[in-house]
């Protein structure tokens, strides 16, 4: 166990020594005080991870102490101590920023394990502020890149639920980034040193699904020449990620959800239980809550992988990143093809923030990638931009992009009573460009 600089604060002489007894033993740095007006003087010579503070003193009380502590310092846990009948002034004491309280008398062992819990819960605070300072305003967070607000507050949550043992459920549109964001999580946990085992669920056909979750036995079936581990096994130690988790089919279910509530498992054709130790992260497209009103999920499942949920925005939802995506996958297809391209043209990058991506980023990945690949120009122009297979924009199927576009800056006008600050912000662009727009396609008020 980790050790901790402690001050006790208490009028009696035998309470002190005997706590400070117990955990100097523990191997923490302990201080005592007979009084709040000596703790307070401590304080301005040291600084404390934990204090333990006795409610009823003379002079200033241990409620006036806690009051100042938290003035002061805010990261001290402070832990009133309290005989039976203070119950209510303790939990008083708590609602002021006090981290628990203990009764007297006290347990030793009691004592150490609520030490033990606020040490690793400070540690986990110390590591969750790092990695907000470490990640705050930037644009690539991992793999993931984005500096709007709906992309930064996804980073934030990463960093928050990271530390964390919790079982992640990660909903979202197809192409956000999903694994994206699993990954991360994987990265910034202490298990990033061990495997991060991917099993993608809407691709393994039902009757192998069970083999490849928990492996088989030499022997089970007629091609078992060999055990093999489950992904499941694979997993120990790591993070097992149950990509698009939706598709798995209710038999399965039953058993996976025993498997995330007891962490045992038997192999297929085996009896011996194997003890499994990994961190459920799980991810999907589909509406879990109405296929639970259908009948296809399980109620039950959908809880025990829901425990911290994150929902990855649409690209449409985040337009501002655009450029910056753009622009990342443009020089990594330059890098990949050797081809020489300086830019993205800027009517080019008009036409990027104007489309709905209905496919998201993977969508805009695979234009930016056929745009480097056709393109025969020093920059990326509209013509390279790959043919619009989704028409989210006002006009038929077969028109061209620029008369898509002009219907939609139409369109996006008329809903703002030509409003030209308030259009440009939904289009996604500034006011200049969307007045060069308006005058190259004629764009009369009607």
């Amino acid at each position: 166990m980790s050790s901790a600089k402690i001050l006790i604060v208490d009028d009696e002489l035998i309470m002190r020594e005997s706590l400070g007894g117990w955990l100097q033993r523990d191997g923490h740095d302990v201080q005592t005080a007979s009084s709040g007006e000596e703790a307070l003087d401590k304080l301005k010579e040291s600084r404390f991870n934990i204090m333990l503070v006795d409610i009823k003193m003379e002079g200033i009380s241990g409620l006036d102490v806690l009051q100042q502590v938290k003035e002061s310092d805010p990261d001290v846990a402070v832990v009133m101590i309290t005989a039976y009948g203070s119950i209510p002034t303790a939990i008083e004491a708590m609602k002021n920023g006090a981290y628990d309280y203990m009764l007297k008398p006290f347990d030793p062992n009691e004592l150490g394990v609520l030490i033990e819990k606020i040490i690793k819960h400070q540690e986990q605070e110390r590591e969750m502020l790092f990695l907000r300072e470490e990640h705050k305003e930037r644009t690539r967070f991992e793999s993931m890149i984005g500096q709007s607000k709906p992309m930064q507050d996804i980073f934030d949550l990463i960093c928050d639920v990271a530390p964390m043992e919790s079982t992640v459920l990660i909903t979202g549109e197809t192409g956000t980034g999903k694994g994206l964001a699993a990954k991360a999580i994987h990265t910034n946990s202490p298990r990033c040193n061990g495997p991060f085992v991917t099993v993608n669920c809407g691709a393994i056909p039902e009757h192998l699904m069970e083999t490849e979750l928990f492996g088989h036995q030499k022997g089970a079936f007629t091609d078992a020449k060999e055990t093999k581990k489950g992904r499941l096994e694979l997993a120990h130690g790591g993070t097992i990620f149950l990509d698009e988790v939706g598709e798995i089919g209710m038999r399965m279910q039953i058993d996976l959800l025993r498997v995330l509530e007891d962490r045992v498992l038997y192999r297929v054709g085996g009896t011996q239980p194997l003890e499994v130790d990994f961190r459920g992260i799980a991810a999907t497209n589909r509406n879990l809550e109405k296929a639970i009103k259908d009948g296809s999920f399980r109620e039950d499942l959908f809880y025990r992988l829901n425990v911290v949920s994150i929902t990855m925005p649409s690209l449409n939802q985040r337009k501002e990143d655009i450029p910056l995506l753009a622009e990342h996958f443009l020089q990594r297809f330059i890098q990949e093809t050797n081809k020489s391209i300086d830019k993205i043209n800027r009517e080019t990058m008009d036409e990027l923030m104007l489309y709905d991506w209905p496919g998201n980023v993977r969508e805009l990945e695979n234009a930016i990638e056929r745009a480097v690949v056709v393109g025969k120009e020093r920059e990326i122009m509209p013509e390279d931009l790959p043919i619009l297979c989704h028409e989210p924009l006002q006009g038929p199927r077969n028109n061209s992009l620029k008369e898509v576009e002009k219907a939609h800056i139409r369109q996006v006008l008329t809903d703002n009573d030509w409003n030209i600050a308030r259009s440009a912000k939904t289009l996604g662009i500034d006011r200049s460009t969307l007045y060069s727009k308006i005058k190259r396609y004629e764009i009369k008020k009607s």
